[in-house]
């Protein structure tokens, strides 16, 4: 069972600073957008379709961030995204945006969500099928903190820079 995606985009000029660096806000903007359609494949709906069948959603609690490598203007970036933590009411994301050949990494973006009730305007307990699903595409880090993931993928780059 696949348990990361991907998928490629190009980044646009409009995107980036005057020097042709992809702008730091752009990067979680194009992150997030692939997450949305990652979740339709891998999960097979829409946060909109979920909402108006369950009136509940997830919300960004915290989102860590780390530049590794820069973008530039015209570059194609394979991003990708997974699960990397489930509980009652919290789950925590990981969206890499790559190289197009996904051997250099541009940025990682870890993300705590919290399962929301839009009525009540409070958390709850996330549906047990619902924490199933997202269960079965669960992926072990063998880093269990930010910092620790960081400096994992900076040293991946240098080895796959000096190969």
């Amino acid at each position: 069972m696949e348990k990361e995606i991907s998928t490629k985009v190009k980044v646009r000029f409009n995107d980036c600073d005057p020097i042709g660096h992809l702008n730091s806000v752009k990067y979680l903007e194009y992150m997030l957008n692939a997450r949305e359609d990652h979740v339709e494949q891998f999960f097979g709906f829409t946060y909109e379709e979920y909402t108006r069948r369950t009136g509940c959603i997830w919300i960004a609690t915290q989102m860590e961030i780390a530049f590794l490598q820069e973008v530039r203007y015209n570059t194609v970036v394979q991003i990708s995204s997974k699960t990397i933590e489930v509980s009652d009411r919290i789950s925590k994301l990981e969206i890499l945006m790559k190289s197009e050949d996904g051997e250099t990494i541009h940025a990682v973006l870890w993300m705590t969500i919290i399962y929301f009730n839009m009525k009540t305007r409070r958390s709850e307990y996330q549906p047990e099928d619902t924490k199933e699903l997202f269960k079965k595409h669960l992926v072990e880090l063998d880093q269990h903190d930010f910092s620790s993931r960081v400096a994992f993928l900076r040293r991946s780059n240098k080895k796959s820079a000096s190969n």
